[in-house]
């Protein structure tokens, strides 16, 4: 069927401790375009393919780590749709106006099980890529496309206690599909479940943690492997600080790079991967083969990949 219902993670709100670090970090090194500075100091980004007005946002506080993200919906309706289906799961559900979030519609706001706050809109202002929707071409301006050639926002993977109740969420309520999940090979307990509402790999993913609203990473898509060269080669030029260098994940198949921002909030960046589809079987990989679930070029496991969160 296409794609209706929740379409991808819109928008991604996290906190950073030093704003111009931040700033040099995604916008002149990763190359975000910065489209706001709001009256509070919250600084707005969008990749350069992004159609909607902004993607990412960053604000200075004493300790880095997430403060909500939020699905973009099809249409009005189907926020009208959920809220009732989110309520009767058992969650509470604020409204939020139009215009409280800049250059948002009216939202739907709640608490995961993982104690992660995610919200819902419709509408967000358009701003386009420079090309237009007319005979558009295949670039945008000259200089649009720059630092690590990020294309998108693509998914983002969070901590926290009670993954199995957003998967209950996530499959009955949302009606996105278990792409992949990591287990252990003894209990047979979920470490990792991975959703997809669309032909990704995953647009979402929850890792276990004993505590709640921990951010792992967000994920920015490349056009190619070549891009990702590019990157790591800006990574190295910069001295960010790498927590995995240029590998491949066994669970998605995605080409990859994790690296940290200067206030320790990881971020990723990576290409390929497999296209999903409703009727995929559930990957399931076990602890028995953890290092190749992870890294399949090398096999070996990064406790900081199941440690390090903000």
């Amino acid at each position: 069927m296409a794609i209706r219902g929740l379409l991808r993670v819109g928008e991604v709100a996290f906190r950073v401790m030093d704003m111009k670090l931040a700033r040099q970090h995604y916008g002149e090194r990763m190359g975000l375009i910065e489209t706001l500075e709001d009256a509070d100091g919250r600084v707005y980004y969008k990749t350069w393919d992004e159609l909607d007005h902004h993607s990412v946002v960053i604000r200075e506080a004493d300790r880095p780590g997430i403060d909500h993200f939020a699905f973009k919906v099809y249409d009005d309706a189907t926020l009208t749709d959920l809220e009732p289906k989110i309520e009767a799961f058992g969650l509470k559900v604020e409204r939020i106006p139009a215009g409280v979030y800049p250059k948002s519609g009216r939202r739907l706001s709640f608490v995961l099980p993982t104690g992660h706050t995610m919200q819902l809109y419709a509408e967000m202002e358009r701003v386009g890529n420079t090309m237009g929707y007319h005979n558009p071409g295949v670039l945008p301006d000259e200089g649009v496309i720059r630092g690590f050639r990020i294309e998108r926002l693509d998914h983002i993977l969070l901590g926290g206690p009670n993954i199995e109740e957003n998967e209950r969420l996530f499959t009955e309520v949302f009606e996105m599909s278990v792409s992949e999940r990591i287990i252990d090979a003894d209990s047979k307990v979920s470490m990792a479940i991975f959703f997809s509402g669309s032909n990704k790999p995953h647009d979402i993913a929850f890792q276990a943690q004993p505590d709640g609203n921990r951010f792992h990473h967000a994920s920015f898509r490349l056009q190619s492997a070549a891009d990702l060269v590019h990157a790591a080669d800006l990574i190295g030029k910069y001295r960010i600080p790498v927590d995995v260098s240029s590998n491949r994940h066994g669970v998605t198949r995605g080409l990859t790079i994790y690296f940290f921002d200067p206030s320790g909030n990881r971020n990723e960046v990576f290409t390929e991967g497999y296209m999903h589809y409703p009727d995929s079987p559930t990957i399931v990989w076990d602890t028995n083969d953890l290092g190749h679930a992870s890294w399949s070029q090398d096999n070996v496991v990064r406790p900081s990949f199941f440690t390090v969160l903000t």
